[in-house]
């Protein structure tokens, strides 16, 4: 069973020493938060990227350097450096391995998954202990690091989930708190729920039921993706650390299907997934293909995993296809069969995603339950990428689509909630358990050959 940052640090216990389950916070973090939530909500806005007093001081301004405490685990230090490899490749941050530096990231190997939020100057922590030697983990982590909150904190949150109280786990509602601008900036950037930023609808649930459900149900199993960065995460952490301004001149690509020059390399874009080419307008290379609906219902059979694997790799096998119809015309997709086995939060082990949208950049819809068989799907333009993906043994699932009619949401109110998350039946290796007492005391003793620059707080909020 592969468990969520959420449920490894309410394990360890260390979750009640943390704000929202995995972020340290500094005094004058944390006393911002205070005041914030004191704020009359008018005068809130939209935001998700750290911005307080004292940006740009908390940007890593002249790159990262990151170095392993001698706890850390191999695991850890092999998934973190896949995890700034990541950042690296699709922004113009760069990271370095230095055990010397003054400002640095310090991976040690502590009671959970949990880091500081922006750069807080000199060494900082960032955990990543037993269970927590996961690629996806160390990327959520990574993204605290260089300054992002958790998505579900944004305060535009409630125009795109709900939040049901009755369902958290004692203590965890308050932790909820929505930012403002004094902690917060999401560059104008729709809310995605497909963020690896984004907590799971069960993540600290205390009954088994959802704690939020998206506005739109068909989201349900995207929220809580570990897989891979959201496309708009890419953007946002582009614009926070002016990486497109290396991009400003004319001779830049022209990106279509909302992708971006890519600070790296202006004359290639960086896509939303499911596009690819140069200039984000072709289907990505490798498996897949291009399909043509008609007015008849046609089937997509897709296969896609490792023979044999008996692990979760820490790459994702993908395929990629398009189904187009003619200029002005409009595509309905049929999930038909999905297989039984891999479903979880956020589709982690394995899914398909549906791009139907009118947003292109956004993460289309996720699914990776048998539950999920019968949604059906119409898109807004004349072309739906279709991703499937897993990083298990093969998963198999069928689709069927054709060119269709406009179908109607459904509301909250109107669907019945299943179990979708309930089968884990994929074996994952660790490197040890922590007992369930450990608390405030063992980040403490876990750290304290790791010097931290301000004392970390929970606000009371």
């Amino acid at each position: 069973m592969i468990d969520t940052i959420e449920e490894i640090n309410a394990d360890t216990r260390v979750d009640g020493a943390l704000f929202q389950g995995d972020m340290l916070l500094t005094r004058e973090q944390a006393e911002d938060i205070v005041e914030d939530v004191m704020l009359n909500e008018v005068k809130r806005k939209k935001r998700q990227a750290y911005r307080d007093s004292r940006y740009p001081q908390t940007l890593w301004s002249n790159g990262v350097s990151f170095s392993f405490h001698s706890n850390a685990t191999q695991g850890a230090r092999r998934v973190f450096r896949k995890a700034v490899k990541i950042w690296e490749d699709n922004t113009c941050i760069n990271f370095r391995e230095d055990d010397h530096a003054t400002d640095k990231i310090v991976v040690f190997n502590g009671p959970g998954c949990f880091s500081h939020v922006g750069r807080v100057g000199g060494p900082q922590g960032l955990s990543l202990g037993p269970k927590c030697d996961m690629v996806g983990i160390a990327v959520h982590e990574a993204g605290h690091a260089l300054g992002f909150f958790h998505t579900q904190s944004r305060h535009d949150r409630d125009d795109f989930i709900t939040l049901i109280p009755q369902n958290f786990r004692s203590g965890w509602l308050s932790q909820f708190v929505k930012q403002s601008v004094h902690t917060n900036h999401n560059y104008n950037l729709t809310y995605d729920y497909g963020s690896i930023m984004h907590y799971g609808p069960l993540s600290v649930s205390g009954n088994g039921q959802p704690v939020m459900v998206p506005r739109d149900m068909d989201y349900m199993q995207t929220l809580g993706s570990r897989t891979q960065l959201s496309f708009y995460e890419k953007l946002m952490m582009n614009l926070h650390y002016k990486c497109l301004d290396k991009c400003a001149s004319g001779a830049s690509a022209k990106c279509k299907n909302g992708g971006f020059p890519h600070p790296r390399d202006c004359s290639k874009c960086i896509c939303p997934s499911g596009y690819g080419g140069n200039l984000c307008d072709e289907r990505p290379r490798g498996c897949g293909k291009i399909l043509t609906a008609t007015t008849s219902y046609q089937t997509l059979e897709d296969r896609v995993g490792e023979e044999g694997a008996r692990y979760p790799s820490d790459e994702l096998m993908m395929c990629n296809y398009w189904i187009q119809g003619p200029p002005g015309s409009k595509i309905e997709v049929i999930l038909d069969r999905y297989q039984t086995g891999v479903s979880s939060e956020g589709c982690n082990f394995a899914g398909v995603e549906i791009k139907t949208g009118s947003d292109k950049r956004r993460t289309g819809y996720r699914f990776c339950s048998p539950l999920n068989t019968g949604t059906t799907l119409v898109s807004t333009h004349n072309i739906v990428p279709i991703i499937t993906f897993s990083r298990v043994f093969p998963v198999e699932s069928a689709l069927r689509y054709r060119i269709g009619m406009l179908k109607q949401t459904p509301l909250i109110s109107e669907v019945i909630l299943q179990p979708l998350f309930t089968t884990r039946s994929v074996a994952v290796s660790n490197d040890g358990l922590f007992d369930n007492e450990t608390d405030e005391t063992s980040i403490q003793s876990a750290e304290k050959s790791t010097p931290q620059p301000a004392a970390s707080s929970r606000p009371g909020c």
